[in-house]
């Protein structure tokens, strides 16, 4: 095995660390995140377990209550996928030149610079996956007993999404198809599921006791964005790590068929396809093939660094990955001043951009409409979804309290019989107000800055007067998206 050049891991963990601080705390909190600082510690939740919250709420604890605090936990994540993708590579016998394509190249690579630049669940479930893929690639290739650290890995990813029980069945249905057969029947392999049941257990267990709430959250995003999610799948792949980068993971995906000394390890090649069949069929979001992508991408830095010998395939190289670099940073970072991105193609090409814009001055138009209720008192404010409620949360000033019926936040009310008044946030009056024996249109969001975003242009209401008590109620604004 060629040994691991530990020179360009650390000199591209230092840059990308570098970076990510020093810009992630340019635009706002993502909606995402908002969310996470407001949920309780607990075992799960409706719409997903408890690690990435957890995550967040314990660099608040140790570094402040920001945005730069609460995105750490990303850096360090991405970190840790730039070293897990250079064992890879070694893995694979590739030597310091694949090496440094590789962690040079995930850098700034696409979506990945895009997770490490918030903090989100697809940011640590991209650990996860890495290095369950780097374990199973050491069962196959050297030792069945690297199965009980994936499947150590796997419980722990358990915490975090249940999306890796997809890759899983990916990659079993690979073995499956075109071996090696006898991985499947290995003691180490089945002893690293046990373990991975035994870790997960306490987050499993939540889910069944409460009727596998992630299910219904799952059904909602298939019927919600299924359609979309499944016209996008396949072109959105070839953005995923950055279009200059497709050649690398393509020639991946070339070699671990071909190359002999790889017949271990093919299956990862075909399990690619059959998971991108798995996601369309359920109606899942883009980019949640990107964990095996980046171990495929890991693969082709080997041939494509052996191709790269002379001088011009070197520069050829070396240009492709700064191009990526630039455009991907030009579009997962927020280096585009916040008062004119709302003019540039990049709010349309990174949707999570317009999620960072506008908190402060959502608050501050809803403190306003606070402020001229005389019964403010006797108020509370529900909002259309956790990214409002969560703003609130951070950057209100004397509001009433403040609920939401959107995901696990509902479990939070509902509000006290004595809430005869109600601010509307985002909520479409013409809905609500049949719950209600008055409801006035009383301000409209508004950023400030021209971004289109879920929030812009959407109606602050002041609702008073319950047809119903609140305990029966509230079951009204619950919803799952």
């Amino acid at each position: 095995m060629r040994p691991l050049d530990r020179a360009h891991p650390i000199a591209a963990s230092l840059v990308l660390a570098t970076v990510l601080a020093v810009t992630n705390a340019r635009y706002d909190y993502h909606r995402d995140e908002l969310y996470f600082r407001m949920l309780e510690p607990a075992w799960g939740y409706a719409d997903q377990p408890p690690l990435t919250p957890l995550l967040g709420r314990a660099a608040i604890a140790l570094l402040g209550d920001s945005v730069w605090a609460m995105r750490v936990p990303s850096i360090l994540c991405m970190v840790g996928v730039l070293w897990i993708g250079a064992l890879l590579v070694r893995e694979l016998g590739g030597g310091k030149a694949a090496q440094a394509l590789c962690v040079w190249g995930l850098a700034f690579a696409g979506v990945a610079l895009a997770f490490g630049h918030l903090l989100s669940t697809a940011t640590v479930d991209l650990v996860v996956w890495s290095a369950v893929l780097l374990f199973a690639v050491r069962a196959l290739m050297r030792e069945p007993r690297w199965w009980l650290a994936a499947g150590a890995v796997t419980g722990i990813g358990l915490y975090n999404k249940h999306l890796i029980v997809l890759l899983l069945v990916s990659l079993a249905a690979a073995l499956l198809a075109v071996g090696p057969r006898k991985a499947l029947a290995s003691k180490w392999l089945w002893a690293g599921l046990g373990i991975a049941l035994v870790v997960g257990s306490p987050n499993l267990i939540y889910q069944a006791v409460n009727d596998w709430p992630q299910l219904r959250m799952a059904e909602a995003i298939a019927d919600g964005d299924g359609a979309e999610n499944r016209m996008i799948l396949l072109p959105f792949q070839f953005v995923l790590l950055g279009t200059f980068l497709v050649p690398v993971w393509i020639a991946g995906i070339w070699a671990l068929l071909r190359r002999p000394e790889w017949r271990a390890v093919r299956a990862l090649a075909v399990a690619y396809p059959i998971l991108l069949v798995v996601v369309f069929a359920t109606g899942g979001q883009m980019y949640y093939p990107i964990g095996l992508l980046i171990a495929l991408y890991a693969a082709g830095c080997v041939p494509v660094a052996a191709w790269a010998k002379s001088k011009g395939r070197r520069a050829i190289l070396v240009t492709a990955v700064v191009l990526n670099a630039a455009v991907s940073g030009v579009v997962a970072l927020p280096l585009v001043p916040i008062a004119v991105v709302g003019e540039t193609p990049v709010v349309v090409m990174n949707e999570s951009v317009p999620d960072q814009i506008g908190w402060e001055a959502y608050t501050y138009q809803v403190e306003i409409v606070v402020s001229e209720m005389p019964d403010s008192d006797e108020a509370v404010v529900i909002t259309a979804n956790y990214g409002e409620a969560g703003a609130l949360d951070r950057y209100g000033w004397g509001l009433p309290p403040i609920y939401s019926g959107h995901n696990e936040l509902h479990e939070y009310g509902p509000p006290p019989q004595t809430a005869t008044a109600v601010v509307t946030v985002g909520l479409p009056l013409e809905r609500v107000s049949q719950y209600f024996e008055t409801c006035t249109a009383e301000g409209v969001l508004d950023n400030e800055v021209g971004v289109d975003n879920e929030e812009q242009g959407r109606i602050i209401g002041v609702c008073r007067g319950p047809v119903e008590p609140w305990d029966e109620l509230w079951e009204e604004f619950q919803h799952f998206s």
